[in-house]
């Protein structure tokens, strides 16, 4: 069978389209599988649904109230409709029966075989020997026997931290799958297009709150804003109406039950507000949450690996990680949502949006443009200016002994091929983001070559590297004249950083 081509509802998402397209098609005499995971309004489903569709295969569904019995019948009736039966007509009590008709339901169709179970987790919740029956049938194919089941399988589902111990350690399925896809959130940039925002400052703004899952497009169920003036009353009404899917506050609660491991949620609140109000170690998001260092070993892990904490390491030094939030609903949810919750509840929205309008800025917005401008440098600047030789990128922190002070850099990006956390590296890109009101002048630039002195006297080599200025609120004129004429300077402005304009510079020439 060839390889179906992705529909146009399928928006982006054309590599994980082409990989799984390619799987699916595969003809073979043995059963391969792959594991699908991301977190809730990613697209998963869609994407597999497009793909079953596509294929004419089998989609499974898993309800998380589902007991062993009503999951049976519930798969059960999906065999029935999909051989044309009454959904009544099939009743199998168990699992490895259940699961070999499933294969051979899916195999008599015209094309490969192609089988998806959504939501596999919450069949794990009852019966977890369902991996290891799927082992014993994958290890029938690569036997030789003669009525193995045949095509292909994906699991798919939004409990990272079950997903990605399917393949881990001494787990039935590890070295069984042929794809482990961790669907991402879609890029800036595709988020813009997808929500259909033509100004670069309320995509962004949009962005900020909801990031790039696709799936709250159409939650909002209302027309996105189209200037950042009507951004305000839109947050107003689409994120702070508790009667609304996209409320964040309900959201969170949702996404924090995704993972089996959280119960006792008010501490994993408490550590996600501390992250969010600039808490970025052990010890800071300890002492802002009043416990113990050693006390939080275990809830920090469960939020890194359900998806809802992120350790950045240090691109220059070995030194303790830097722990962000990279889900912008949670951020938005501790930073807005969760201390203006009276007002809200009491009918005050507007009141609620106004209190929380510098916290928006400081600990929402300003993170966010930090987060993009390192997103700009590791791939749409490498694009844009394919001559740039830019590797491993990220952030670092510099020590300046003569002014008994630390600097912040926050986009710094190695040559190619360069290690990261190693003496003597090959700097080519030195940035800072600025999220603020005003306009950058000289003096960022000066800072900024005060950095690269500081990491050529570290032993770093820096002759090469550019200085980018990354600003929101764009630049004064005489600074953009200066950098016209500076071959090692950058300047990237919101319209820039979405494409849709120049970028400003010598290092643009």
């Amino acid at each position: 069978m060839d390889t179906p081509v992705k529909p146009a509802r399928v928006q982006h998402r054309d590599r994980e389209w082409a990989m799984l397209a390619e799987f699916a098609a595969r003809a073979g005499d043995s059963l391969r599988i792959a594991v699908v995971s991301g977190r809730r309004r990613y697209g998963k489903s869609f994407l597999l649904q497009a793909l079953t569709e596509a294929m004419g295969g089998l989609y499974i569904t898993a309800v998380q109230e589902d007991g062993a019995r009503a999951a049976k019948d519930r798969i059960a009736q999906a065999l029935a409709s999909h051989s044309g039966l009454p959904t009544d007509a099939l009743r199998i009590e168990d699992w490895d029966q259940l699961l070999r008709t499933v294969f051979q339901v899916a195999g008599r169709g015209p094309g490969a075989p192609l089988v998806v179970i959504d939501e596999f987790p919450y069949l794990l919740q009852h019966s977890p020997e369902i991996p290891g029956l799927l082992q014993r049938i994958y290890d029938e194919g690569q036997f030789g026997t003669a009525d193995a089941p045949r095509g292909a399988l994906v699991l798919c589902g939004s409990a990272l931290s079950v997903m990605h111990e399917l393949l881990s350690g001494q787990k039935p399925l590890r070295g069984r799958a042929l794809i482990d896809m961790r669907l991402g959130p879609f890029d800036y940039r595709q988020a813009r297009a997808y929500w259909q925002i033509p100004d670069a400052h309320t995509a962004f703004l949009v962005d900020a709150c909801l990031g790039g899952a696709p799936g709250y497009a159409r939650l909002t169920d209302t027309e996105p804003p189209h200037s950042p003036e009507e951004f305000a009353a839109w947050a107003v009404r689409v994120l702070l109406s508790p009667d609304r899917a996209t409320y964040t506050r309900t959201e969170t609660g949702y996404l924090l039950r995704e993972d089996p491991r959280i119960r006792q949620r008010t501490t994993y609140y408490e550590l996600l507000t501390a992250i969010a109000d600039g808490a970025t170690t052990p010890t800071a998001i300890g002492a802002a949450a009043g416990r113990e260092r050693t006390a939080l070993t275990h809830t920090l892990e469960v939020l890194e690996t359900a998806g809802y904490a992120r350790r950045d390491q240090d691109v220059l030094k070995q030194r303790n990680p830097i722990i962000t939030l990279p889900d912008p609903v949670i951020r938005f949810n501790q930073v807005v949502t969760l201390p203006q919750a009276p007002l809200i509840d009491l009918g005050q929205p507007e009141r609620a949006w106004s209190n929380a309008n510098h916290a928006f800025h400081s600990k929402v917005v300003g993170p966010h443009f930090e987060q993009l401008a390192r997103a700009h440098a590791a791939t749409h600047l490498l694009t844009e200016r394919p001559e740039l030789p830019i590797g491993h990128t990220g952030s670092t922190e510099v020590p300046d002994p003569a002014k008994r002070t630390q600097h912040e850099v926050d986009v710094l990006a190695l040559a190619p091929g360069e290690s990261p956390r190693k003496a003597h590296r090959s700097i080519t890109v030195i940035g800072e983001a600025k999220a603020t009101a005003a306009p950058r002048a000289i003096a960022d630039l000066d800072r900024l070559a005060r950095i690269r002195d500081l990491l050529t006297a570290q032993g770093h080599r820096t002759e090469h590297a550019l200085l980018v200025l990354y600003s929101l609120a764009g630049f004064w004129p005489d600074l953009e004249q200066h950098a016209a004429k500076r071959p090692d300077v950058l300047l990237v402005d919101l319209a820039a950083l979405y494409g849709d304009g120049p970028l400003r510079g010598g290092g643009a020439s």
